[in-house]
């Protein structure tokens, strides 16, 4: 970006005629001479009309100063209406009607939407109960130097409070409720890692605490399950749960119910509603994952790659869990090769995802046992995504690198990952790995 500022005219023009403290700006003053030198006056003018001239000129700077507050209150980058804020900074009668302090009620969630401005959000203050009209929320916000710093998102307000402490509670950020971060490769369910004990919290855990609330003040907030969650998500319709139409027929066959969902909620930050129902949530989540999915060009990758929307999605989560993303397309190219030999991918991961386990090796008696999942144990994809895939997991299984690969093996901590074609070079790449790497937890 440069720094060079472009030469404003009009902007120059006003700054001519500031009155700066300290100095009158008459004809001749000294900050008059300052600026215009000593010169004559302009010909023909009376000073009449220097003062009319000079008046238009305040009245259009002070036209500035309303819009600039105004602009102040949009809270992503919208332009807003605001009169009852324009009428009271411009002397107009009769305040807003406001709710009296000290009568607090139970705190209610309030959305506010990408592109809202402090008044669109007021309104749905009020229709909320939590401020008495909507001229009232935005005298507030216009005082508040924190108002344009509030995300889109869902908030817990207090209910019949006066605007101002409605505008306090908005902009404090331990109001916001109902953010979750899902990251890349994370499951529905909990996970424990073999070696350490640790568990992973599942996408259902992470739901549920993000759902708490406590809108009574009494300490003790209310929080949905994540056997709520789970329970939800296992319903027999899957329409119900927002399942796009080019993943419908393949859910509608996953062997285990409670895992009909996975990888069908994107990795990414999310908003919902903790008031809502498990399944409105759920639903929610798994649409606009679609959406997301779908931008990637899912719809239409097959032409390339060979793969049904569906199945692009259970490849990419293979790649997300098997490989650092400077091998995404690699691995993804290793996946495709594979199954047109055809040829078992036999990953671990596939093991491990029935088991609700993590390890980077797995036991021959897990790798021998059959399930729906378990690529040692059949050939093909597993029976669905065993993550949430990352969009460019899923973009490199839609454009896979070129190559003939069909073995990999990852030989160190720093994720140094060997392909290769041939079987033989693939054992010798094996002796490469370093000492422990590979070796089970058990």
């Amino acid at each position: 970006m440069s720094n060079h500022r472009s030469f404003d005219r009009e902007r120059y023009e006003d700054e001519l005629h500031t009155d700066p403290i300290g100095y009158r700006s008459d004809e001749g003053s000294e900050f008059h001479r300052a600026v215009h030198g000593s010169g004559p006056r302009e010909v023909g003018r009376s000073r009449a009309q220097v003062r009319q001239e000079r008046a238009a000129r305040k009245r259009k700077r002070r036209g500035r100063t309303i819009g600039l507050v105004l602009g102040l209150i949009v809270v992503v980058a919208a332009v807003g209406g605001g009169y009852a804020v324009f009428d009271r900074m411009t002397g107009g009668s009769g305040a807003p009607e406001d709710f009296a302090a000290g009568n607090a009620g139970p705190s209610v969630v309030v959305r506010v939407h990408p592109g809202d401005t402090a008044e669109q959000i007021g309104a749905d203050a009020v229709d909320k109960g939590v401020v008495a009209s909507t001229g009232a929320f935005m005298g507030a916000a216009v005082q508040s130097s924190s108002i344009s710093s509030v995300q889109p998102g869902f908030y817990l307000l207090p209910s019949n409070v006066p605007a101002t402490e409605a505008v306090d509670a908005l902009v404090d950020p331990s109001a916001r409720v109902g953010s979750v971060v899902i990251s890349e490769g994370r499951q529905l369910h909990d996970s424990r890692d073999v070696n350490t004990d640790a568990v992973k919290k599942g996408i259902y855990t992470l739901l549920s605490e993000a759902s708490c609330i406590d809108t009574t003040g009494s300490g003790t907030p209310t929080c949905i399950s994540n056997q709520d969650f789970n329970a939800a998500g296992a319903a027999e319709d899957s329409s119900t749960l927002g399942v796009p139409e080019w993943a419908s027929q393949r859910v509608s066959t996953v062997p285990d119910r409670d895992r009909q969902l996975e990888g069908l909620i994107s990795a990414g930050s999310w908003d919902f509603d903790p008031t809502a129902s498990p399944t409105e949530i759920l639903r929610q989540l798994v649409s606009d994952s679609a959406s997301t999915y779908e931008s990637t060009g899912i719809l239409t990758a097959g032409a390339s790659s060979g793969l049904d929307p569906y199945q692009t999605l259970v490849a990419a989560s293979l790649v997300e869990r098997e490989s650092l993303p400077q091998d995404f397309s690699k691995v993804a190219r290793v996946i495709i090769n594979r199954l047109a030999e055809p040829q078992k991918l036999e990953f671990d991961s596939t093991v491990n995802y029935a088991l609700d386990t993590t390890e980077v090796a797995t036991t021959d008696l897990d790798r021998a046992t059959v399930t729906p999942w378990n690529t040692y144990a059949m050939e093909g994809l597993p029976a669905t995504p065993i993550a949430s895939p990352s969009v460019a997991a899923v973009e490199a299984v839609e454009a896979p690198a070129d190559g003939d690969w069909l073995y990999f093996v990852t030989i160190n901590t720093a994720g140094e990952t060997l392909f290769t074609r041939s079987y033989d070079e693939h054992l010798a790449n094996i002796t490469k790995v370093e000492d422990g790497f590979l070796d089970s937890g058990r």
